[in-house]
C-alpha cells in the first residue's frame, strides 16, 4: 500500500500496518539489542505483569533511531496529525512467555486514568498516533497486540466506566499481526489491549508515539504541568523522561527534529 492507503486505513478502521520498514539483515540483531535494554531496564512491576516494559526508551538505546523517521511511516502520520510532527514517547515493550492477557484502554491523552487526558466525551479529532515496531513477528499465539477496529471514533473507552469490561473479549476483536520489521500504525484513542504470548518466544517492539507540534506533553516529564494536574486530579501520568542532551547529539539529522522539544539542558 502506498501513503494514501495507509491514510484511508487510518481514518476509516483505526489501524494499519506499514510493511518491511526495517531491513531484515537488521532485525535480529536489533531485537537482541532491544531484549537486552529491556532486561536490564525494565520495571520489576512489568517483570510480575509478564512485560517487559522500558519507558523513555531512547535515553537507553538508539538502535531503532536510523528508521524512526521512515517515509513510509511518517507521510500516514502527517496524514493524519499535519506536517509539523514531533515524538512524545518512546517505550520497549516485550510480551513474554505465558504473559496474562490485559484490559482494555486508549492511549495517552485519551486515558481516562491520567492526569492528563482529554475529557469524555472526547471530539472525533486525531491527536496522536501510536506505532509498534514489531521485531518480533505478531501473530494470535504471540500476544499480537488486541485491537478494536473502528473504535478510534468512540467518544470514550473502557478506561471509563461505559458499561464495559475491560478485562473481557469484546465482540469484534482482532490481534493486529505483522512481520518482523513491519510497523503497526495506529489512532491512540484505538481500543487496544495486551494479547496473552502462548509461545515460547517473548514478543520483542518498541512503541513510538507521535503527535502534532500543539499538543503540550509537558504533563509527561518532570514539569509545573505534571504537578499541577497531578494535584488537582489525585491522578498519576505516564512518565517520559527528557532525552539526553549527548543522546540527543547523536541521533540521525532527519530524526533530530522529531526529539527538539524534548532534550535535557545538561
Amino acid at each position: 500500500m502506498n501513503a494514501s492507503d495507509h491514510i484511508t486505513r487510518l481514518k476509516e478502521d483505526g489501524w494499519t500496518v506499514v510493511e518491511n520498514v526495517v531491513p531484515e539483515a537488521h532485525i535480529e540483531d536489533l531485537k537482541r539489542q532491544i531484549q537486552a535494554s529491556t532486561d536490564e531496564h525494565g520495571t520489576e512491576r512489568a517483570r510480575k505483569m509478564g512485560i517487559g516494559h522500558v519507558g523513555g526508551f531512547i535515553a537507553f538505546n538508539q538502535a531503532l533511531a536510523p528508521y524512526l523517521a521512515d517515509r513510509r511511516v511518517i507521510e500516514p502520520v502527517q496524514g493524519i496529525l499535519g506536517p509539523h510532527i514531533k515524538i512524545s514517547f518512546t517505550t520497549a515493550t516485550i510480551n513474554m512467555p505465558e504473559n496474562p492477557r490485559g484490559t482494555w484502554h486508549a492511549d495517552w491523552p485519551f486515558n481516562q486514568n491520567n492526569a492528563g487526558h482529554v475529557e469524555a466525551p472526547y471530539p472525533d479529532v486525531p491527536m496522536h498516533i501510536t506505532t509498534l515496531w514489531m521485531l518480533s513477528p505478531f501473530s494470535e499465539e504471540n500476544g499480537g497486540t488486541l485491537i478494536v477496529p473502528g473504535s478510534h471514533r468512540e467518544p470514550n473507552n473502557p478506561t471509563c466506566d461505559i458499561g464495559v469490561d475491560p478485562s473481557a473479549p469484546y465482540p469484534g476483536e482482532i490481534n493486529a499481526c505483522g512481520d518482523a520489521g513491519s510497523v503497526l500504525v495506529l489512532d491512540s484513542r484505538m481500543w487496544h489491549s495486551t494479547a496473552a504470548n502462548t509461545t515460547s518466544d517473548p514478543r520483542v517492539s518498541v512503541v513510538v508515539r507521535y503527535a502534532p507540534w500543539w499538543l503540550n506533553t509537558r504533563v509527561l516529564c518532570d514539569s509545573l504541568e505534571r504537578k499541577v494536574l497531578g494535584k488537582r486530579t489525585g491522578l498519576a501520568d505516564n512518565d517520559q523522561p527528557l532525552v539526553p542532551k549527548n543522546i540527543y547529539e547523536n541521533l540521525p539529522e532527519d530524526v533530530k527534529p522529531l526529539f527538539s522539544h524534548w532534550v535535557a539542558e545538561a
